[in-house]
């Protein structure tokens, strides 16, 4: 990824994106995740040519008032982590930008390899 790619998809993250540690199912521990809504799925398909993740429809209760909205989610890990760390220098909302330095920098330190917790590290 180059860097002015990175410089935009952070600008989309910054106003339509977040950066979440979630759970997929109820048992499971929290994973990192970036997720990005927008009525515009052509910039959705452009950032995940990028980034990787998938493309889903939102459901629109009102299509005669509201355009259709799609969502990325990035979920697997590697991509996360990777796409995180192309994009964090060019993070402006502080909260966002924190967030991504932490799961840079201590995620893998907290989850263990084959996802089986210890007590003490619960």
């Amino acid at each position: 990824m180059e860097s002015w790619e990175a410089s935009y998809i952070a600008g989309v993250i910054d106003g339509e994106g977040s950066i979440t540690l979630t759970r997929m199912h109820n048992k499971e521990h929290r994973r990192p995740m970036i997720s990005i809504a927008s009525t515009d799925k052509e910039l959705l398909l452009y950032v995940q040519t990028l980034t990787g993740g998938a493309i889903t429809n939102k459901k629109n209760y009102k299509p005669n008032i509201h355009k259709n909205s799609y969502t990325l989610t990035i979920k697997n890990k590697d991509e996360v982590l990777t796409t995180l760390h192309h994009i964090q220098p060019f993070l402006r909302i502080e909260r966002k930008r924190l967030r991504a330095l932490w799961i840079i920098n201590h995620y893998e330190s907290v989850t263990p390899r084959n996802g089986k917790y210890r007590p003490e590290m619960l």
